[in-house]
């Protein structure tokens, strides 16, 4: 009976063993192969004449600029990590 009980403790702490080492290499993982901060980027988007931006907003890893021009208005999306351009969307007033 009591070799029984020492080898189910020590299947019990060999699994308790391999389940925290698991966890602490995933935490370990994810702390040493982050994205890091991309290095500052100095971007200057044109505009057309005239226009003015009537509002900005964050949303994940988008930064939307919502620009009114003399044709109509229309929302611009950038990659907040490149300020790269990532859509445009026009709106026009039907004739």
């Amino acid at each position: 009976m009591v070799a029984k009980v020492r080898w189910l403790m020590l299947i019990s702490g060999v699994t308790t063993l391999i389940a925290i080492s698991a966890v602490i290499g995933v935490i370990g993982y994810r702390v040493f192969k982050g994205e890091g901060s991309a290095p500052a980027a100095d971007v200057t988007a044109l505009l057309p004449k005239g226009s003015r931006i009537i509002a900005t907003a964050v949303a994940e890893d988008r930064i939307t600029v919502t620009v009114d021009t003399g044709s109509g208005i229309e929302i611009r999306t950038f990659d907040a990590r490149t300020l790269k351009p990532a859509g445009r969307l026009r709106f026009a007033i039907e004739p």
